[in-house]
């Protein structure tokens, strides 16, 4: 569940509950037959809290923080334009690191007038000032998972789901202890189910390239996310209910009511600017298609409610949670991040491919044919290439948090006062291809946390903490870290035991990229 700041966004029927088996696919044939086996992991569901360890004294002077907002109204828009269309967001914060001789400075972030009332940040874009924003000491997280402005509770059955909660707040605690609840409860589905739908995709994306000498990546990535979601945390099929294949196409629209602010839809400027990013989209306008997702949850996850119950947490704000962790932070997890990995992969070429089938086939065959958690944890050079897909390109790239005193903020060269009450942001991407810390930073080095390499961790921030942190309910580190890792490792140990290599062709999408499969080379040995 990739529930980072954007990651990382009325109606109560109630259904009697039922479970629908998934049919077993047709699997063609390997070079071996691997069993499916073992589970999201054993030990507590509640991981104890991460202590922060107080900075040591710093000697590095104290600097007024540079920029400004600009003129009123002006200023906003200004900034806007230039984020979305006349630099866009790279060339955004490089001009202002260039500008200002520093990675800390002051600016405005989109959408501003007349979506968000106050667009003006400071922002963070080194390593060293970034972690700041984990820090529930010197930041508060309310209403701040959208950034600048938040989406209107309309679109999540009139209640502020978990994301927008503080930890301070008495609902974050029960709700986040409910989502473990769900992953604890179906973690020995996870493995097994995955297989299974990935198994589907991969038939699809072959039957698609023998057709037509190409297959689309992200559309049949996006129904096996949704349908393995579904079978994999609440046991249902979504095939065989009311709502069927339209799992997907649901859910984008219902994202796209709540981000449309912050995304380039590839529309001409002015009507982009005027429809998406000056005026929010009428809830209205996707009740109708939010319900239809409101009801499968609510049928398909029975048990799960009564444990919300045993917590205080009723029903119907429990459902509309679930609902938001599985289609926003999980699914939208999925749909981002599996295509760029992809893209990471891809472009990385043969070598590293034969590399890692070797190294995936190897620790299956060893560990009797069964893809497991032990297996997985033989295969160092995997689990480096999905943390470096998650440091070079984080799914969830901007994260926030309001200043609850005032402080004192650090990056590698100076220092800078900060006032209770300011709007701190960072975008992610630069924090952890930071040049200080990682050598050839802009590079993808799928072996660069193998051995010494893994003292690097501690600077993967891409689940709103630290990836050698835990969640847990006193944080607000994504409830789904270890879920949304494990399933990642899941994508590359069932397409190398699966495929000897694969060719790509690699576009650009509202959210991460588009992906385009023009060769899959079947494994050979």
């Amino acid at each position: 569940m990739a529930s980072t700041n954007v990651s990382s966004p009325s109606l109560r029927l109630q259904f009697p509950f039922t479970r629908s088996s998934s049919p077993k696919p047709s699997t063609p044939p390997l070079v071996f037959v691997h069993r499916i086996k073992a589970s999201v992991s054993e030990r507590a569901s509640i991981p104890p809290s991460v202590q922060v360890t107080p900075p040591e004294p710093s000697n590095l002077p104290i600097h007024e923080i540079p920029g400004d907002y600009g003129l009123p109204l002006i200023g906003p828009i200004k900034d806007r334009h230039d984020y979305f269309y006349n630099q866009g967001r790279d060339k955004f914060f490089k001009s202002r690191i260039q500008k200002y001789n520093s990675t800390v400075f002051r600016t405005n972030m989109p959408p501003g007038p007349f979506i968000a009332s106050n667009p003006q940040v400071v922002a963070l874009l080194d390593s060293k000032s970034f972690p700041v924003l984990f820090d529930l000491t010197k930041v508060e997280k309310r209403d701040v998972f959208t950034g600048t402005f938040m989406p209107s509770t309309q679109l999540t059955g009139g209640y502020r789901i978990l994301s927008y909660l503080d930890p301070s707040e008495p609902k974050h605690h029960h709700l986040k202890h409910l989502m473990f609840f769900l992953l604890k409860s179906s973690r020995h589905r996870v493995i097994p189910d995955f297989h299974s739908t990935y198994t589907q995709l991969f038939q699809t994306l072959e039957n698609q390239l023998a057709s037509q000498g190409k297959a689309n990546f992200g559309d049949a990535n996006d129904q096996a996310a949704f349908n393995f979601l579904a079978r994999a945390l609440y046991g249902t099929n979504p095939a065989h209910t009311k709502l069927g294949l339209d799992g997907p196409k649901l859910v984008q629209k219902w994202v796209l009511f709540q981000l449309s602010p912050i995304l380039i839809l590839g529309l001409p400027k002015p009507i982009e600017d005027t429809i998406f990013h000056t005026f929010r989209l009428p809830p209205s306008l996707v009740k109708a298609d939010y319900q239809r997702l409101y009801d499968f949850f609510y049928e398909s996850s029975e048990w799960v409610l009564e444990e919300a119950e045993r917590l205080g947490v009723s029903r119907e704000e429990a459902c509309h949670n679930l609902l938001f962790a599985t289609c926003f932070n999980s699914f939208g997890g999925m749909k981002i991040f599996f295509p760029n990995m992809l893209k990471w992969i891809g472009r990385a070429g043969v070598k590293l491919h034969t590399e890692l089938a070797k190294e995936i086939r190897t620790a299956v065959r060893s560990n009797g044919g069964e893809v497991t958690m032990r297996a997985m944890e033989q295969m160092p050079l995997m689990k480096s290439v999905v943390y470096e897909a998650f440091r070079i390109e984080p799914p969830v790239p901007l994260q926030y948090g309001k200043a609850k005193r005032d402080m004192v903020i650090e990056s590698h060269e100076k220092r800078f006062r900060v006032k209770e009450g300011e709007m701190l942001f960072g975008y992610q991407p630069f924090a952890t291809k930071d040049p200080k810390v990682f050598e050839r930073a802009e590079e993808f080095v799928g072996d660069r946390f193998v051995g010494e390499g893994e003292k690097l961790l501690k600077h993967v921030l891409w689940s709103n903490g630290r990836e050698n942190e835990s969640p847990s309910v006193d944080n607000k580190q994504c409830v789904g870290k270890d879920f949304v890792m494990l399933v990642s490792r899941l994508l590359v140990v069932e397409l190398f035991l699966r495929y000897d290599s694969f060719d790509i062709q690699v576009g650009a999408s509202p959210l991460g990229s588009s992906v385009t499969l023009t060769s899959l080379k079947t494994a050979s040995f």
